[in-house]
C-alpha cells in the first residue's frame, strides 16, 4: 500500500491511497473461506460447497468490503501519524471509469486543512466586565416581599387597595373556568382597579382581558389560555369573587430570620440585609460571567482573522447530511455554522496554547459542588462526603453527563482565562441597569 498527498494550497489538499492484490488477497480469502464452510445452498452439504461457487456468488461484494475496510483504517492512521488537523472528513473524489475488476487500486480523499493563525486575547479595546450589586431599593423590595410571604392573611369584607383576592375568571365564548388568587398590584390601570375597589365576596366583575394584569403572563396564568392565544386576548371575561384577604407583613424578629436561614446564622435585619446581599450578588455574578463569555468570544471571533477551506467544507455539508442538499441549501448551511466554526479553532487554540485540561479529580469536585447546590434547593444543606462521593460516582457513570460537566467546567477554566489576560474594564451597575443595558 501507498499513501501520498498532494497540497493544492494552505487550507486543501489531496491524499492518494494505491492499493494492491497483495495488501487485501489473504483477507479476501478467509472471508470467503469461513462463507464456504457456513454456506446454504441447495445441493451442496453445508461446509462442502465449492470455493468456486462461493467466490462467483459473494467475491465481489467480500472484495469491496475488504478493501473499504483496509483503505478507511489506512487513512485514520495516516491522517494520525502525519499529524493532520482536517476539518470535516476526507471526501472521497469521483473517479471515472473505475473498475472493481481490476486486481490494483487506486483512491482519491480531498482533504479540508484547518489553518495556521495566533489569537491574541489582550485586544486594544476594553470589553466590559459587570460587576452587578444589590442596591438599597432592591433589597428594600425583596424584604418586603419576605414579610408578605411569611405574614399573616386576615379576611375583610371589602376590597381595598393592596388586598389579595381569590376567585373564579369565567368565559362561556372562551370555554375559560379557573380559580385564581391575585393581589390587586397586579391589576394594570385605575379603570380596572376600580371595577375591584369595593366590591365585596358573591360580586361578578365584568372585565376586559386585553390590558387587565400588567404582565400577559398572569394572564396567561390565571385564565389558563395558552402562551401564543394570550398577546392578542381581547373579550370580556367575569370575575366572581370568593375570598378578599389582607396580608399583614410578618415582623422582622428571629422567628422569621429562623425561617429563612439555618437557626441562628441570622440574628438582626442588619445581618439579614447583608445575607440577601451576599446571595442576590452570588447569582448576579453568574449572570455577569456569562455575559462576559459571550462578549469576548464574539471579540475573538471578529478580530481572529484566517481562511477556511469555505467550497471543501460546504461541499462536506452537502454530501454528508442525512438528508442530500443542493449546492445552495449546503451553502446556506455553511453560512449559518461558519461563526460557530471559528469559534470552535480558536477556543482549540486557546486550550492548546495555555494547556488548560479537565481531570478526573477536577470533574469530580466539581459534580460535587453542582450536587450540593442541586441538594441545598431541597433544604439539604449539610450532606456527607459520603453520600456527594456517591451520587458523584453515578452521575459519572454516565457519559453525556462527563461530556456536559467537562464542557461547564473548561468554560470555568475559560473564563478565568479571560479575567486574567483579555483587556478588561470593570462596570458596577445595579440588576436594574444590567437588565436596561445588556438586554433592552
Amino acid at each position: 500500500m501507498d499513501i501520498t498527498r498532494e497540497h493544492i494550497d494552505e487550507l486543501n489538499a489531496i491524499v492518494k491511497v494505491a492499493i494492491s492484490k497483495d495488501d487485501y488477497s489473504d483477507k479476501v480469502a478467509t472471508v470467503l473461506n469461513d462463507y464456504r464452510k457456513k454456506a446454504n445452498i441447495p445441493g451442496f452439504r453445508k461446509g462442502h460447497v465449492p470455493l468456486g461457487l462461493v467466490k462467483k456468488q459473494y467475491g465481489k461484494a467480500v472484495l469491496v468490503d475488504e478493501v473499504n475496510k483496509l483503505l478507511q483504517d489506512a487513512l485514520d492512521k495516516y491522517l494520525t501519524e502525519e499529524k493532520l488537523d482536517v476539518l470535516g472528513n476526507p471526501l472521497p473524489k469521483a473517479q471515472e471509469g473505475f473498475d472493481w475488476d481490476a486486481e490494483n487500486f487506486s483512491f482519491e480523499f480531498e482533504l479540508g486543512l484547518a489553518p495556521d493563525f495566533e489569537v491574541n486575547l489582550k485586544g486594544k479595546k476594553a470589553i466590559t466586565s459587570y460587576q452587578i450589586v444589590a442596591d438599597d431599593k432592591m433589597l428594600d423590595e425583596q424584604i418586603e416581599r419576605i414579610q408578605k410571604q411569611y405574614g399573616k392573611l386576615i379576611s375583610k369584607d371589602t376590597v381595598e387597595e393592596g388586598d389579595e383576592i381569590t376567585g373564579t375568571f369565567t368565559s362561556e365564548e372562551k370555554e375559560i373556568e379557573n380559580k385564581a388568587t391575585f393581589s390587586l398590584d397586579k391589576i394594570k390601570g385605575k379603570r380596572n382597579l376600580n371595577k375591584f375597589t369595593g366590591a365585596k365576596a358573591g360580586d361578578v366583575l365584568e372585565l376586559k382581558s386585553k390590558s387587565l394584569f400588567q404582565d400577559d403572563h398572569d394572564l396567561m396564568h390565571f385564565l389558563k389560555v395558552s402562551h401564543d392565544e394570550v398577546h392578542d386576548l381581547d373579550i370580556t371575561v367575569n370575575f366572581t369573587i370568593e375570598e378578599i384577604n389582607k396580608r399583614e407583613p410578618a415582623e422582622l424578629n428571629q422567628e422569621l430570620f429562623d425561617k429563612l436561614f439555618p437557626a441562628g446564622t441570622v440574628n438582626s435585619e442588619e445581618e439579614l440585609r447583608a445575607r440577601i446581599k451576599e446571595d442576590a450578588e452570588k447569582q448576579f455574578e453568574q449572570q455577569a460571567d456569562q455575559k462576559l463569555l459571550n462578549d469576548v468570544t464574539e471579540y475573538l471571533v471578529e478580530n481572529t482573522k484566517f481562511d477556511l477551506p469555505a467550497e471543501f467544507l460546504k461541499k462536506w455539508i452537502q454530501q454528508t447530511g442525512e438528508d442530500p442538499l443542493t449546492e445552495d441549501q449546503a451553502s446556506e448551511e455553511y453560512e449559518k455554522s461558519e461563526k460557530g466554526l471559528r469559534y470552535q479553532l480558536i477556543e482549540g487554540k486557546i486550550i492548546r496554547d495555555n494547556e488548560l485540561q479537565v481531570t478526573f479529580d477536577e470533574l469530580k469536585d466539581f459534580a460535587k459542588e453542582f450536587i450540593k447546590i442541586q441538594m441545598a434547593q431541597f433544604g439539604q444543606t449539610d450532606p456527607s462526603e459520603e453520600e456527594l462521593d456517591s451520587i458523584a460516582a453515578r452521575i459519572l457513570s454516565n457519559q453525556d453527563e462527563i461530556k456536559r460537566l467537562s464542557e461547564q467546567l473548561m468554560s470555568k477554566k475559560l473564563l478565568s482565562l479571560y479575567k486574567e489576560k483579555t483587556n478588561l474594564k470593570t462596570k458596577e451597575v445595579t440588576y436594574e441597569d444590567f437588565v436596561k443595558e445588556v438586554y433592552q
